[in-house]
């Protein structure tokens, strides 16, 4: 199965933090599941982290160290397209915040599932697998 980590998702894989789900541990872990982690996960952190400012953040790593790590741990990394930013114009507006509608439309237009703990996100269907 070909899976794309929502930011929070692979943010907490990285760090190995204790929220990340067990079934997402399992579904990363699983030796044929195909994992990606998405520029847009890394554009997000980077802007987030740098809105910041030095105070405290959800954003725990930088957006550099965030793709080494992805890259030693053998994650894919999803390019964005410009069919991927023509799909976000025929999705519903949940979820306004345009990272997650980015990331939705990736998964759309792969196919692959996307990974989330968001209920807004998982609202999108079938492919979007809330953990």
């Amino acid at each position: 199965m070909r899976l794309l980590l929502d930011t929070h998702i692979a943010l907490w894989a990285i760090v190995d933090d204790p929220k990340l789900p067990s079934i997402a541990q399992r579904l990363i872990a699983e030796p044929g599941n195909e994992v990606f982690v998405s520029v847009v996960s890394l554009w997000e952190i980077a802007i987030k982290r740098a809105l910041a400012r030095g105070r405290s953040t959800d954003m725990p790593i930088s957006a550099k160290e965030a793709l080494r790590y992805c890259q030693e741990a053998g994650y894919r990394i999803l390019e964005m397209t410009a069919e991927h930013a023509v799909a976000v114009e025929s999705l519903p507006t949940r979820p306004a915040d345009p990272f997650d509608r980015l990331l939705v439309a990736q998964a759309l237009s792969e196919p692959m599932r996307l990974i989330t703990h968001d209920a807004k996100v998982a609202a999108y269907g079938e492919t979007i697998m809330r953990v």
